[in-house]
């Protein structure tokens, strides 16, 4: 038995377009603006993972998950799943943040970055729901 993916919610062109650039803003910013810096051995991002004790592994391994979420941000068929781990990679920050580095201040941005990816999420509800087993 074949079932057909359910249709794509009807947008206007211009919320399309929005949630488009929101999609490659919120991309390019896990690209270039924070997995990039932990590949690099920036040193304020040796330094969090150093106080977190995981051990500089972890950073490579964050790396690489927010380059994946990055690009699957750009990826029409990939971007829901992309922006639900995004969002639960965003929940273990701010827990870091805010529990494990006792700063508590710094859990605002993995906050914001939430938000920006559950609206990412709830916008490509569609492509989530074709990778859902039994779709």
């Amino acid at each position: 038995m074949t079932t057909v993916a359910p249709a794509a919610p009807a947008r206007s062109r211009g919320a399309h377009r929005a949630m488009w650039v929101l999609q490659i803003l919120l991309g390019l910013f896990f690209v270039v603006a924070s997995a990039a810096p932990k590949f690099w051995g920036e040193p304020f991002a040796v330094q969090i993972f150093t106080e977190i004790g995981a051990g500089q592994w972890f950073r490579y391994f964050i790396g690489a998950v927010e380059l994946a979420g990055g690009i699957g941000l750009m990826v029409p068929r990939l971007a829901g799943p992309a922006a639900v781990g995004l969002m639960a990679l965003m929940v273990g920050a701010a827990y870091t943040q805010a529990v494990v580095l006792d700063a508590p201040e710094m859990a605002v941005t993995p906050a914001v970055l939430f938000v920006l990816a559950a609206v990412i999420a709830w916008g490509q509800r569609a492509s989530i729901a074709a990778w859902l087993p039994g779709r």
